[in-house]
This record gives C-alpha cells, sequence and structure tokens, in this order.
C-alpha cells in the first residue's frame, strides 16, 4: 500500500525495471470483417446487431469518425452514421484468428497475460530470441502479425504494465509508442484523467468537479484526500498519477466470473417465456464454463427492466455447483424468487463466480464430481 510520496517511479526503477509491451488489435472484430471482405473496406462498418435491440459489439475507425462506438444501441449508431453496415458476429473466426496472435507472442515469450481476444501484455525482460529491446522487439511482433493475419496492431512499449497500456493507445492505429525509464511521471502528467485505466466517465466527472482534470492536476492531491474521495480507489490513483505500477504480467490469470446475457427482441413477462430464456443462457454459460475449465460456488441473475432499470439476486452454496443441472435449477430458482416480475425485461443474464479450476476425472466417471487442482 502506498503510505507517503517516496513510492513514487524512483521506487518502481529500485524494484528492479521489466520490459512490458502491451499489444492492442485495431478495431480487431471489424478489422476482421474488412480484411475477409473486400466490398467493406474504407467503409464505416459496426459487428453485432442492426435491430432495435441490437448493440455494437466492435466499430471501424471509419465509423468512429461519426461517434460510433463498442457497447453503443444499434439504433444509435445507424442514426449517428446512416452508412454505417451491420456485420454480423463471427466469434469463430476471431477467435481463430486471436490464437495465431497469441502463436506470435510465445514465440518471444512465455510470460504474456491475454485481456482479451485482442489484447494481451507481453514481459519480455528476457526473450527467446535475445534481441535485448522491448522497442524492436514490438516492431517485429506488428510486422508478424500483419504479415500472418493481414491485420494492424497497436503496441506500447514501457517499464510497466500501467504506462505500456497507455503508450499503446497513444498512436492508434498501427502504430507504437515507447515510455522509457524517467518518462512516466512526466507523460501521465500531460493526460487527462479519463485515459486511465478504471476512470469511467463517471468517475472523471466526479474528479472535474475536485478540479482533477489531468494527470498533473491528480500528482498534486496528497493520499489522505484521494481516500476521503475515492476510498479503495486512492492507492491505485496515487500511483498512477505517478507513473508507479509493481503489478508482474501473470501469464496465468484466474478469471473472477463466466457468464453471459442475452437482449430480447421483444420484452418478455411471461412465466413460460422467462424460464425458456433461462434454460438457453444456461446452456450458453454451461457450455462457457465447461471450456474454461472451472467451477464456482456462486450463482447471479441479472435483470435489465424494459425502463433500463437493473435487478439481481445471488446465491451462494457451500460446495462447488456440481454440475449443469444443478446450474439451471439454481438459475431457475433466483428467477423463481423475482416472479411476478414488476415490468417486462428486454435482457437477462446469468454468471457463476467464485471460480477455481477443475481436473476432470477419467472418462466413464461422469458421475462423480470433479476434482480441485
Amino acid at each position: 500500500m502506498v503510505t507517503d510520496a517516496a513510492n513514487t517511479e524512483d521506487d518502481a526503477r529500485a524494484a528492479g525495471l521489466r520490459k512490458i509491451i502491451h499489444v492492442d488489435m485495431d478495431a480487431f472484430f471489424a478489422s476482421v470483417e474488412q480484411r475477409d471482405n473486400p466490398e467493406l473496406r474504407g467503409k464505416p462498418v459496426a459487428v453485432g446487431g442492426s435491430s432495435g435491440r441490437g448493440v455494437v459489439a466492435a466499430a471501424s475507425y471509419e465509423a468512429r469518425r461519426f461517434g460510433v462506438r463498442s457497447a453503443m444501441p444499434s439504433i444509435t449508431a445507424k442514426r449517428l452514421c446512416p452508412d454505417l453496415v451491420f456485420c454480423k458476429s463471427r466469434f469463430d473466426v476471431y477467435r481463430e484468428v486471436s490464437g495465431q496472435i497469441r502463436a506470435i507472442f510465445r514465440d518471444y515469450t512465455d510470460l504474456v497475460e491475454p485481456l482479451s481476444l485482442d489484447e494481451a501484455y507481453l514481459d519480455v525482460t528476457e526473450d527467446r530470441h535475445n534481441l535485448g529491446s522491448a522497442t524492436r522487439i514490438a516492431q517485429a511482433i506488428r510486422r508478424r502479425i500483419r504479415e500472418d493475419t493481414r491485420l494492424t496492431a497497436s503496441a506500447g512499449v514501457s517499464y510497466n504494465k500501467f504506462l505500456a497500456k497507455l503508450a499503446s493507445d497513444q498512436n492508434k492505429p498501427d502504430g507504437l509508442c515507447v515510455i522509457r525509464p524517467g518518462e512516466g511521471a512526466a507523460f501521465v502528467a500531460g493526460l487527462p484523467v479519463s485515459r486511465f485505466h478504471g476512470v469511467g466517465p463517471k468517475g472523471a466527472e466526479k474528479m472535474k468537479r475536485l478540479g482533477i482534470e489531468t494527470g498533473a492536476d491528480l500528482a498534486e492531491r496528497d493520499l489522505p484526500f484521494l481516500r476521503a474521495h475515492f476510498g479503495s480507489f486512492a492507492d491505485y490513483l496515487y500511483r498512477a498519477a505517478r507513473g508507479v505500477d509493481l503489478r508482474e504480467v501473470r501469464s496465468h490469470r484466474i478469471r473472477k466470473s463466466l457468464g453471459g446475457e442475452r437482449t430480447f427482441h421483444q420484452d418478455l413477462s411471461a412465466p413460460a417465456e422467462l424460464r425458456e430464456a433461462m434454460d438457453n443462457i444456461v446452456d450458453i454459460v454451461w457450455d462457457r464454463i465447461e471450456k474454461g475449465e472451472v467451477r464456482g460456488r456462486t450463482v447471479t441473475l441479472k435483470l435489465k427492466y424494459n425502463d433500463f432499470q437493473i435487478a439481481s439476486r445471488a446465491r451462494s452454496i457451500p460446495q462447488f455447483v456440481g454440475g449443469k443441472a444443478e446450474f439451471a435449477a439454481i438459475g431457475q430458482g433466483l428467477l423463481a424468487d423475482m416472479m411476478p416480475l414488476p415490468r417486462p425485461i428486454r435482457l437477462m443474464g446469468l454468471t457463476l463466480s467464485k471460480l477455481e479450476g477443475v481436473q476432470p476425472r477419467k472418462r466413464g466417471d461422469e458421475t462423480r464430481q470433479l476434482d480441485l487442482l
């Protein structure tokens, strides 16, 4: 925990410098669609549903110029960009391409921490090819991604994860930015706090009311002030304002939860419809749980009503959820506890959390619960 101003960039260097690269694919889903369909190149493209209930999963840079962003309702995106072309998601293809890209990463280092299909941290302090320079490695990775996938990637190079992620976003698309030792605090000082990972629109607005708009403004506030206004988030903000981040790249990240949700074309309210929707979501989520080779103890149901209000209910059990049937029973039980619903719903989601990895037993012994690693 940070306790005083002494814990600055110099202390991070004293703890041992690392060579960190953050690679972020440029408009990944949309770029794959433009790659595979030449007619889409140069046009504003959105991946996602085009219906009134659809949501943009990704937007090409041509679409972003009109203000189209991921997680935006499709109807809003179409209003901003009347010529927007919608493409249905092809996650099997995106996963395949992501696998190609990760194979390139692992040719340089075992220390790869994927954050999603389209971005990852790499620790290249020791690299397989003995190139020595993180900048040269980043250049080589970007070149190989272009040659092998015909896609572009942006990369940030620095001595910690926080700065590398900021750097990868600095010269997008198809860019490279390097923040060298001694430059971190100055680089952060000139950025708006909205660029800091974890600071959302509401957080940035709160900071603005407190007179904090840039990294330099944030660095002027002491730790007691930040704790008084931001609680446990204060320590992170204090370090970030000074370009400090001591987190290591973890090649085996433990997921905290696995889930899925579905937005319906028409609002649902009839009990039979709701139960059927729950069964469909259970199928989707349990498939992800099986592929992730995890089990968990807490099941959470999320409902979004037709007025966009959200309600949720969770149940934790002493032992791990033993199988799909038990998972479905808990989900249906949570749904029953929330009925009758006050209003129709437009979205339902189900999540399993408090996860741990599992080791399956031998084939033919499927009736017994899986062993925990």
